[in-house]
């Protein structure tokens, strides 16, 4: 896509803003808090088992496709990665909880994937290893849409399928 240079600062800072949150968001499950074991926990608390896997594949993807966001490096599937994370969060955390994130909500999940989506749509812009890689143009547009949304979308059904088994709402204590 041709931009001007104002339109390429601007997907070096949406980029890199985006990329960089989701990174450290990731970094925080592996170094800070509960770390790995913790965060381990929590996923099987969450039905998400097994907890340790699980924690690692997130907090992996977090990291890894954050940074490759940022850079400009395969932006594409990175995109894809964030979307496929975000949409088990919301699924799994926020879903019930409503829009606002204030209450625990997919607000955030939900604008994050988008945002991922629209960047894969826009390409990564001249200040990219991928322009650098001359490959910056080859995933952009609808294809871009096509394997940013569909590729995190299916990943994230195959993972809720084949992992994801919620514990047991509380029985409501009767009236008597």
């Amino acid at each position: 896509m041709d931009y001007n240079e104002a339109q390429h600062l601007a997907l070096l800072v949406m980029r890199v803003s985006l990329g960089l949150m989701l990174a450290a968001h990731g970094y925080g499950k592996f170094f800070t808090g509960g770390r790995i074991p913790g965060t381990a926990k929590w996923f099987d608390s969450i039905g998400m088992r097994p907890g340790r896997l699980h924690a690692l594949m997130a907090a992996s993807t977090e990291v890894g496709a954050g940074l490759l966001l940022a850079l400009g490096l395969l932006h594409t599937p990175a995109a894809a990665g964030i979307v496929g994370v975000m949409t088990v969060a919301g699924w799994t955390v926020h879903r019930h909880n409503g829009f606002y994130i204030l209450n625990e909500g997919w607000e955030y999940v939900f604008i994050i994937a988008v945002m991922a989506v629209g960047l894969a749509m826009l390409g990564p812009g001249r200040w990219s290893i991928d322009a650098t890689l001359g490959i910056d143009d080859d995933l952009d547009g609808w294809l871009g849409l096509l394997l940013a949304a569909g590729g995190g979308l299916s990943t994230a059904v195959a993972i809720l399928a084949g992992f994801f088994r919620p514990p047991p709402s509380p029985e409501p204590e009767s009236g008597d």
